[in-house]
């Protein structure tokens, strides 16, 4: 296991203190996995103390001692951090993630010490000072045959987040629950044990989920567990029916399954913020929620979602607002749920279209809208989505870019500082004029700041 020059240093330092380091959790198990490490996590053994380890650490680096009550401290080289920690065993005391007793103990077997995690894969240690890998419950055996197994019943009980984090799991390493498991998570679900989780801490584990390369893997394993009660939203697009020519795949939830794993694929090699990410992912788990009260059936057959655009923004909102208080998510998602069907709508439209995508700009960001509105047309089994074709999006993106708002509104020729140049006062008239003016530039009557002061000459 390849390891940055610092670990095996202190690894050689407390060697020379009869101690040991080993690696443990999520950084062996993306070394299996093949995956880029972010984080090392070190477990001491032989070290009696937190604070004497803190004293060993310390030519190092910087030591933090903010995680002592858990056992851990943080130490900072060269702008990276290493969590450290002693041997520990937990026993729940209250509920939430922070009732837990911890009792540190440096003469803990590694396989005693490791019984306290959750999944097997996630319970393997790398001894440094001999090069070698501890697999006591089983990791490897369980990542060759893509198995997700739980290590200890009655301790995984103690956190029931660790439901939540077997759905993400599965999804973002491509593995199946393991049939106890499964049972157990089951049995937490019904028992109401998540109940006690606060929102913030599902939504950490939520927004991990929609990260995984195929999404809809978790969502439907949150589906099988019972998990969707928490979730109406969700639970009420299962089973809408909709148009089987436009939408031969099935019922709203298989079509927005199909289209979030489609967003994840585009977003796959496209550079975006955080935000930008989540905003485009939550977008599309939420553009047809409104489906769930628009969805009619007519006699001959036909079905119709009339306005469910809109009617999504309610739906959107509640589902965002239980999982977080972020409310730039909440202001970036509802725009583009409200008008996820306009660059269809436009390219099939019949009247001149310059002044509604100039508008449309005015609303949200039109390159934004497009990725969410291919997701959604590929997200699907019609002949055009299978072969990645989305003429409406081609032609709005030519046709933005032509009138110069794919990527923002167009700014206004007129501005306050330009009525007080021609002699007026400001007042709340400003206010009116401005608008006035920005609206005839929309409808293409104006097109420079003469023509905009021209104008407004003739209307005083």
């Amino acid at each position: 296991m390849q390891l940055p020059s610092i670990l095996l240093t202190i690894s050689q330092m407390l060697q020379s203190h009869h101690a040991k380091a080993i690696v443990v959790g999520g950084s062996v198990r993306d070394h299996f996995l093949q995956h880029p490490i972010k984080d090392y996590d070190i477990e001491v053994y032989g070290v009696e103390s937190l604070e004497q380890l803190a004293k060993l650490l310390h030519p190092y680096g910087t030591v933090n001692l903010v995680g002592k009550s858990f056992g851990v401290l943080k130490l900072t080289v060269a702008g990276e951090v290493y969590d450290f920690s002693l041997p520990r065993t937990e026993s729940k005391v209250a509920q939430g993630h922070r009732g837990f007793s911890i009792t540190t103990d440096s003469h803990l077997s590694f396989e005693e010490a490791s019984r306290r995690r959750d999944f097997t894969l996630n319970a393997m240690g790398y001894d440094i000072s001999t090069g070698s890998f501890l697999d006591p419950h089983g990791g490897q055996r369980d990542l060759a045959t893509r198995t997700l197994r739980h290590i200890d019943a009655t301790r995984f009980v103690e956190d029931p987040l660790r439901v939540y984090r077997a759905v993400q799991f599965c999804a973002r390493f491509g593995l199946t629950l393991h049939t106890q498991t499964h049972q157990l998570c089951e049995t937490m679900v019904t028992q109401g044990l998540l109940e006690e989780l606060p929102k913030e801490r599902i939504f950490e584990e939520f927004d991990k989920l929609l990260h995984a390369p195929t999404p809809s893997v978790g969502f439907e394993l949150l589906a099988r567990l019972g998990i969707l009660r928490y979730f109406p939203e969700l639970e009420a697009i299962r089973g809408i029916p909709q148009p089987p020519r436009y939408h031969p795949e099935g019922d709203v939830w298989v079509h927005t399954m199909m289209a979030l794993d489609t967003m994840a694929r585009l977003l796959k090699h496209r550079p975006t913020t955080p935000l930008e990410r989540r905003i485009y992912l939550f977008t599309i788990l939420c553009h047809d929620l409104g489906k769930a009260k628009t969805t009619t059936q007519a006699s001959d057959g036909k079905i119709h979602a009339h306005g469910h655009a809109q009617a999504g923004i309610t739906p959107a909102t509640a589902l965002i607002q239980r999982l977080t208080d972020n409310q730039a998510l909440l202001a970036g998602v509802l725009p583009l749920v409200a008008h996820h069907m306009v660059p269809s709508q436009l390219y099939t439209s019949h009247t001149p279209i310059t002044q509604s995508i100039r508008t449309l700009a005015t609303k949200v960001t039109i390159s934004t809208l497009l990725l969410v509105s291919r997701a959604d047309f590929l997200g699907r089994t019609t002949p055009q989505a299978k072969q990645g074709i989305y003429p409406a999006g081609e032609w709005l993106e030519a046709e933005a870019d032509k009138l110069g708002v794919l990527h923002h509104p167009l700014p206004p020729l007129l501005q306050g500082r330009d009525l007080i140049a021609v002699g007026l006062t400001p007042s709340p008239v400003f206010k009116a004029i401005l608008a006035q003016s920005y609206q005839y530039q929309l409808e293409g009557r104006i097109h420079t700041k003469a023509e905009a002061l021209a104008l407004l000459t003739r209307c005083e």
